[in-house]
């Protein structure tokens, strides 16, 4: 039997200050927990090893967090412990996410001895005082001695992750994020349109009046000039929010969009494996005693319905470039997808929303301005 190509994410739910946008598992002051939240990590990817038979593992993802504020110890412990209990791929792409002003020529020298080979590093933007209304802890002058020194260890595929539609941020500041961006000749460019989420410091202040979301044709003028710039500069976009260079795609996240199979590990990490999505707990405390009684909490656990599953297939390859493919997707689920959105896809095509060549349908870049909406109609 071919053995299963899957993606591990490990996650460490760390971080320094926790960033007015964000939503994520993640938070600050836990120092107390470092030790044993790694001890239990550790055990958990022995667990995973044995329970699914020590899959073949393509890619590693270690996100956060900021996973380069806990000691490189930690994270070469970890890395040790993937290298030995499960089969990895030689040519693995393995990815750590950092902060600028965490990193250190000792840090990097140790992820790369651990096989680290991709940073992806958190800018948002290059002006310090909207850094600084972000809740971020660094400058851009951080930022750029983060690049150097990651390219003085001979990192040679770095992504820069930035944000547009930030209240208060104008296009010429934005227009200045993208070109110092470009002038640094990186490989990989992640760029998102700020959302502010409730129950974050952002949604707080929303909510009070204090800040006002970006205006949508501010937003989308924002996101346009940014796919125009990167294109243009030898960044190809190939998905909704992502532009690299040819061949620096990250395959990691590649594996999401075309609903490949992963093993998620730590705090909130989520799993797709035989068909079924599960999470465990964000507690951390929770997390640490499920892991050591060999019983992981889990948030959620489903086996995804066939329906599901093409839904999926939908939504998510439709944020890529390339598009889906309905003839493959029939052959797939069983069913004449091409009969049953036939009429729906009409429709988008006449409105420019999407482009045909073949059984190949993809969002045109009218299409990405509305891409919810449009995968909300076909699904």
């Amino acid at each position: 039997m071919k053995q299963k190509r899957i993606g591990l994410y490990i996650h460490i739910p760390f971080c320094k200050q926790k960033c007015y946008y964000c939503d994520f598992p993640s938070y600050p002051g836990m120092e107390d927990y470092w030790e044993s939240y790694i001890d239990a990590l550790l055990q958990e990817l022995i667990l995973k090893a044995e329970e699914f038979q020590t899959p073949y593992v393509e890619t590693v993802f270690v996100g956060g967090g900021t996973p380069s504020l806990i000691p490189a110890a930690f994270i070469s412990k970890i890395l040790d412990t993937v290298y030995i209990h499960y089969n990895v791929a030689s040519d693995c792409e393995c990815t750590i996410e950092c902060n600028p002003g965490t990193l250190s020529e000792e840090k990097l020298k140790i992820y790369k001895d651990s096989g680290v080979n991709r940073l992806s590093i958190g800018l948002q933007a290059c002006q310090d005082e909207i850094l600084k209304a972000l809740g971020r802890i660094h400058t851009f002058e951080d930022f750029l001695s983060s690049v150097e020194l990651a390219r003085k260890h001979e990192f040679d595929n770095i992504n820069a992750d930035i944000i547009f539609g930030i209240p208060n941020q104008t296009f010429e500041q934005w227009q200045e994020t993208v070109a110092r961006i470009i002038s640094l000749d990186l490989d990989h460019v992640s760029c998102y349109s700020l959302l502010i989420e409730e129950d974050t410091v952002y949604g707080n202040m929303r909510k009070k009046g204090t800040i006002k979301e970006a205006e949508d044709e501010l937003d989308r003028k924002m996101y346009h000039y940014a796919v125009d710039s990167f294109n243009a500069a030898g960044l190809y976009q190939y998905e909704i929010s992502n532009f690299a260079k040819p061949h620096f795609r990250c395959r990691h996240n590649m594996n999401y969009w075309r609903r490949g199979e992963y093993l998620g590990v730590g705090a909130g990490a989520h799993s797709h494996y035989n068909g079924r999505r599960f999470a465990n707990t964000t507690d951390i405390a929770l997390y640490i005693k499920g892991v050591n009684s060999r019983k992981p909490v889990l948030s959620e656990d489903n086996y995804l319905s066939r329906e599901d599953r093409l839904e999926e297939s939908i939504f998510l390859g439709l944020r890529l470039n390339e598009g889906i493919d309905i003839s493959k997707l029939s052959r797939e689920f069983g069913t004449d997808l091409e009969s049953r959105i036939n009429k729906k896809l009409q429709k988008l095509i006449s409105q420019n929303l999407i482009e045909r060549n073949g059984t190949v349908i993809r969002l045109t870049e009218k299409g990405m301005d509305f891409a919810n909406a449009i995968i909300v109609e076909l699904i």
